[in-house]
This record gives C-alpha cells, sequence and structure tokens, in this order.
C-alpha cells in the first residue's frame, strides 16, 4: 500500500465522497434531504438572482444566496430567503443553517432573524467566515 498525492479533481476523490455518504447513511437515522432552489430571471431568461439550498430532516441547508449587484438592496435576498423558509416550514423543517465570509452578508443574516453559533477568525488567512441558525 502507498499514499498518493493528486492536486487536481479525480474520480478517487469521487470515490471518497460517495463511500463517506454511504457509511454516512448507514449509521445516521432516516432523513430525506430534498433540493430547494429558487431562481429570479429576467425577460430573457437570464439568472439575475437565486438561492441553493436543501432540506434534511429538519434543517433547511442554505448553500448560496446570490443577487446580481444591480440589483441588491431591492428586498430581493429578503423575499427568495422568505420565500426558501416558507417552503422549509411546508417541508416540516424547525430550523435554519447559513455560513457566510464577513465580506458577504452576516447583517443581512442577523436582520432576519440568524444568530451566530460560532465564527472561524483568520478564514482563510484574515478574514472570518460565520455560521448561523435560526429557529422556524
Amino acid at each position: 500500500m502507498y499514499v498518493k498525492l493528486e492536486n487536481r479533481e479525480s474520480q478517487k476523490a469521487k470515490e471518497i465522497g460517495n463511500q463517506i455518504r454511504a457509511y454516512n447513511r448507514s449509521k445516521r437515522e432516516e432523513a430525506a434531504s430534498e433540493p430547494l432552489n429558487l431562481y429570479l430571471e429576467d425577460e430573457k431568461g437570464n439568472l439575475m438572482a437565486g438561492l441553493v439550498a436543501e432540506t434534511f430532516g429538519n434543517w433547511l441547508e442554505i448553500e448560496y444566496l446570490f443577487v446580481k449587484e444591480a440589483l441588491r438592496g431591492q428586498g430581493i435576498g429578503s423575499k427568495l430567503l422568505q420565500q426558501a423558509e416558507n417552503e422549509a416550514k411546508n417541508r416540516n423543517c424547525r430550523f435554519a443553517f447559513v455560513n457566510t465570509y464577513q465580506f458577504q452578508a452576516p447583517d443581512f443574516y442577523q436582520s432576519h432573524g440568524y444568530k451566530e453559533v460560532f465564527t472561524l477568525q483568520d478564514y482563510p488567512y484574515t478574514g472570518q467566515r460565520y455560521y448561523y441558525q435560526k429557529d422556524l
């Protein structure tokens, strides 16, 4: 046996991910996972904003929330977040989770009732990465 270092995407990395997911599914409690994605497009079908998330058991896990810079400050992000939270409630979720960098949207999430769970300092070198949750 030997250790091999790879500095690129590879099939082996995907295989490791598949193996840990299979192991986790065999050990954890049953919980349905379902995508929850919202998109805002203009008349031509160009993507203007969106939210990418999933519901998993009791949780809404928000991966991305993006609004094009020219549209920020108009309430679009708030509407997407509210719609995602409402759908999560319809799916019987009780909590929401998100992480964000200091230059992204910590104030936005706090203004929508998200509470800081913890912060990674010096991430990746001098910044902060915030982890928030909210009771739905």
